[in-house]
């Protein structure tokens, strides 16, 4: 195995450079928390590379912050002083999301790969992208065509095999998704993504038992993470829930998933996303509500991903910031209705409507909070995300339809999430069915609860 594949000839004959170029690659693809610190050395270094400073622009942009727009321009300005026709693409990728068009900029990674399907970088920048796009399809088309070049000599084979793993199993081939995940852990002992993919499957078939015994013993595997190890924990304490451990699903937020209590948006989903479904299941959560709020309030007027948005509305409604919720959904709005980029489109369309029933159900206003939701879900999957975390918009809309006494509905939707899992019921699902069962029963000796 040879690390040629992750070179870059503009930094040929410095090896100390050429070697914080592959630790930058390695890391993107093994989600190491050491990513930054090679790439602020190599750039301190070499401050003429252009491909630095172009991938240090999109890695800004993928974080979904409005105040690192401008750095992300920055990074733009400096590439574009330096460029060389090697790193074309990777430059147009940055200026074309900057402008609003991230399609385009998956467009330019396809691009490269097109000439170099073994360039690893341009690989999961093309899956990033898409992901937040929520484009599954795209993801496994893209990382099926090129497979090929990543041979047993290739140091990222491990990585691909495991992003593979995922768009297999977002796709719904969940037998295919576990083998390969598993392969690729094999290749790379520190491939959470790989890792985390087969936890998806766990999640998706219904078999929250053997997903536990999968990720534990695994912590190695994403103890070297970013925050993505954050998401891993929080697989872990889904399939605690599943198992019926409330209590254990706290202990593992409080422990792991909110050690360190940041506002980065993909943390402030896994918090949550949890705290949501262990309410629907009659848990209390406490005051966490009060701490994921204080820092969603400050996040309402980013406009970078309805995804985020999401999930701050979760937070502020559930820690009842009724005026900063109200600010974000006004927001939310505005920005729809200017229509300017593709992010901003799904601010419109499923934005307003999922935020509408999220007001709608914190309000107990279990009518209009279905019908809201019921219209977000055609279009959802453009906020981004995965089904496992989507699959909190779908609980509450059942859920609303269930407290609503919209039982017909809420058969419905339960089935249909079904057929999406492999025909295999999870506790959640049992449960409602259970509920609806015996709220047609003529005694009517059960109610489904009100809240």
């Amino acid at each position: 195995m040879t690390n040629e594949h992750l070179h870059h000839p503009d930094l040929a004959g410095d090896a100390a450079a050429q070697a914080d170029w592959v630790a930058v690659q390695i890391g993107f693809l093994a989600h190491s928390a050491q990513t930054p610190q090679a790439m602020a050395r190599l750039l301190a270094a070499r401050p003429e590379f252009s491909r630095g400073h172009a991938v240090m622009g999109l890695f800004y942009l993928l974080l979904g912050r409005a105040e690192l727009i401008a750095p992300a321009r920055d990074a733009l300005n400096k590439a574009r002083s330096s460029q060389s026709g090697a790193d074309t693409q990777y430059v147009a990728a940055l200026e074309a999301w900057l402008a609003g068009a991230p399609s385009r900029a998956v467009a330019c990674c396809e691009t490269i790969l097109r000439d170099s399907p073994h360039d690893a970088l341009a690989m999961k920048l093309s899956q990033a992208i898409r992901f937040v796009l929520g484009d599954s399809a795209g993801m496994r088309r893209s990382i099926e065509r090129v497979l090929p070049a990543y041979g047993a000599d290739h140091p990222a084979r491990g990585y691909a095999l495991g992003c593979h793993a995922f768009t297999l199993e977002e796709t719904g081939a969940y037998s295919r998704a576990e083998i390969t995940g598993r392969q690729a852990l094999w290749l790379a002992p520190d491939d959470a993504w790989g890792l985390h993919a087969v936890a998806h499957v766990h999640d998706m078939t219904g078999r929250s038992a053997e997903g536990l015994a999968w990720l534990t013993g695994r912590e190695g595997a994403w103890a070297h993470c970013n925050n993505f190890r954050y998401h891993v924990w929080w697989h872990m304490a889904l399939m605690l829930l599943d198992q019926g451990d409330i209590a254990g699903a706290l202990a593992l937020y409080d422990r792991e998933i909110r050690a360190e209590r940041t506002d980065d948006y993909r943390d402030i989903a896994n918090a949550t996303s949890l705290l949501m479904r262990i309410e629907l299941e009659g848990g209390t959560v406490g005051a966490r509500w009060e701490e994921l709020g204080a820092l969603c309030a400050a996040r309402t007027g980013d406009g970078c991903l309805i995804f985020a948005d999401l999930h701050y509305m979760l937070a502020l409604e559930g820690s009842g910031r009724a005026a900063d919720s109200a600010a974000l959904l006004k927001r939310v709005a505005r920005d729809g209705a200017a229509h300017s980029g593709e992010f901003a489109r799904c601010m419109a369309d499923p934005g307003q409507e999922a935020m509408l029933g999220l007001r709608a159900f914190a309000a107990a206003n279990w009518g209009a909070a279905f019908t809201h939701l019921a219209r977000a879900r055609a279009t959802l999957p453009r906020a981004g995300g995965s089904h496992a975390q989507r699959d909190i918009f779908e609980r509450m809309t059942i859920d609303a339809a269930l407290r609503a006494g919209f039982l017909d509905d809420a058969e419905r939707l339960l089935s249909e999430r079904t057929r999406l899992r492999a025909m295999r019921e999870d506790l959640y699902c049992a449960k409602r069915r259970d509920m609806i069962e015996q709220a047609r029963e003529p005694a009517g000796r059960y109610r489904v609860p009100a809240q």
